[in-house]
């Protein structure tokens, strides 16, 4: 029935039904591939012609019950172990025999693995849009709240002051990196295994440059070996995905946290209420998006866990990777996109944030960098200004003491034994305990003071516009190939 693979019709014949065939098919499951199957085998059959494997007038008739096949949509496919099988068997149904032909010098081997590359480049282009537009969102916020004060942590404590434009930015930075990993994860992925058959190549005089070129694969995988069972490019997929959820519950973490102190209200839309308590405001779609880096790494660990220990060339196990990556995928992408909303459409509650940002002598450090400035060593300063708040501590009788120039002073006589005023002026330290004076001071290259911050919002737009150029230039890529493709269908079908 099938030309070209001989091993495959008598799989099909003998092994044709039996209670293990509902086990051993993935046709729902590859609905995710059912356009990158139909797209494959017309480069594939389009190339045979080329190259005179396949009759024009045969190649034609193919082609033509591919478009028949595209129409009546994945539902309507025969049944059969996999899409590619089905997809073969509804050709035959209208064709006839000669219709088997499309499975000239190729196996579903190098077919599936080269159907998974070309719809995982689209997937991971609509990966790295949505970081894109998580990280406008994120650098315009910033350039609106540049002198939004608010406090810092380490370990959930108060640490230093900082700004709502800082803490953006610091997600914008981790996500731009995202967006590298994807695209460094896509030209891995934007090569074609196609021709490489079973795994051992073809007799046939294949051009698997030129089906390369109407898939528009960057290149060719050259070992056929490894172009037909690897899936590294899988796993690097889903790892990129896994580190970017990974990222995103990060920044949903800290806006719950944020929402619970009262320091930003989110948008209606990003929000639920109780079903029971009319009064509550939940941050329910940060909560999906923070749980999102699990189902993440356990898409990571499925296919580490399907792929460790597997021998070359191909083996059935690979059916059960693939479904870790697509589950991944829409996973990631949703969640990204439900992050650059509640980001675009947070309200700052900057005097609540301004209250707060001072609190638990947060300042401190910046008065150790003061005295340090003026000759202290700063050991020295950093004893003396924990024993002052110390002292603070104990004197309010809670761990959230305001600073105090006089407990300063008096720490400064007892550690030091000279007064404040010996290294430094009260009004240069009562700057420094002032948390919008204190972030003021730190202009070092990344910090949080205004022209700091003014500079990474002009880097991260230009790194934006170089990733979005980037995604767009292999969306135009994929869309030129894609026309060409058509192009020479049609001059046979």
């Amino acid at each position: 029935m099938t030309e070209g693979n001989s091993g495959d019709v008598v799989r099909r014949d003998r092994f044709s039904g039996g209670p293990a065939r509902e086990f051993l098919s993935s046709l729902d499951a590859d609905r995710h591939i059912f356009a990158a199957d139909l797209a494959v085998d017309r480069a594939h059959v389009v190339m045979l012609a080329e190259q005179d494997i396949v009759d024009d007038e045969v190649a034609g008739d193919i082609l033509a019950a591919l478009d028949d096949i595209e129409a009546a949509g994945h539902g309507a496919l025969p049944d059969g172990e996999d899409v590619h099988a089905a997809i073969e068997t509804a050709v035959i149904e209208r064709v006839g025999d000669e219709g088997g032909k499309m499975h000239t010098a190729r196996s579903r081997n190098d077919e599936v693995a080269t159907c998974i590359r070309y719809r995982l480049r689209e997937d991971l282009l609509d990966a790295a849009e949505a970081t894109l537009a998580l990280r406008e969102a994120l650098t315009e916020a910033a350039a609106a709240h540049d002198a939004t004060v608010m406090p810092g942590y380490t370990h959930l404590q108060p640490a230093q002051p900082t700004t709502v434009a800082h803490w953006l930015l610091s997600y914008e930075s981790a996500v731009a990196r995202d967006t590298e990993r994807l695209l460094d994860a896509y030209d891995r992925t934007n090569r074609s295994p196609l021709g490489a058959a079973a795994f051992a190549g073809t007799p046939f005089d294949v051009d698997r440059e030129r089906t390369a070129d109407l898939l528009g694969f960057e290149t060719v995988l050259g070992n056929s070996m490894d172009a037909s069972s690897a899936r590294d490019f899988l796993l690097e997929a889903t790892s990129a995905l896994a580190n970017h959820a990974t990222t995103l519950s990060g920044l949903a973490e800290d806006l719950v946290v944020f929402a619970n102190k009262g320091f930003v209200d989110l948008a209606d839309d990003y929000a639920s209420t109780s079903s029971i308590m009319p009064q509550k405001k939940n941050p329910d779609t940060l909560e999906l998006v923070r749980a999102t880096a699990g189902d993440a790494a356990s898409g990571v660990n499925g296919l580490l866990t399907t792929l460790k220990g597997l021998p070359r060339a191909y083996n059935r196990d690979l059916q059960r990777a693939t479904p870790h990556a697509w589950d991944t995928v829409d996973a990631v992408v949703d969640a990204a996109d439900v992050a650059a909303g509640a980001v675009a459409t947070a309200d700052w509650n900057a005097d609540a944030l301004a209250a707060a940002a001072g609190e638990g002598f947060s300042t401190a450090t910046g008065v150790a960098d003061l005295l340090a400035m003026h000759g202290l060593p700063f050991r020295s300063a950093h004893e003396m200004v924990a024993a002052a708040a110390e002292r603070m501590e104990a004197a309010d009788g809670s761990a959230d003491a305001g600073a105090d120039y006089d407990a300063l002073d008096a720490a400064a006589r007892e550690v030091l034994g000279d007064p404040l005023s010996t290294y430094v002026d009260r009004e240069a330290v009562e700057a420094a305990l002032d948390p919008a004076e204190s972030v003021a001071s730190r202009d070092s290259l990344g910090g949080p003071a205004a022209d700091a911050v003014a500079a990474q919002v002009s880097e991260a737009e230009t790194a934006l516009a170089v990733h979005a150029e980037a995604v767009e230039t292999e969306r135009d890529a994929v869309a030129d190939a894609d026309e060409l493709l058509h192009a020479e269908v049609a001059s046979y079908a």
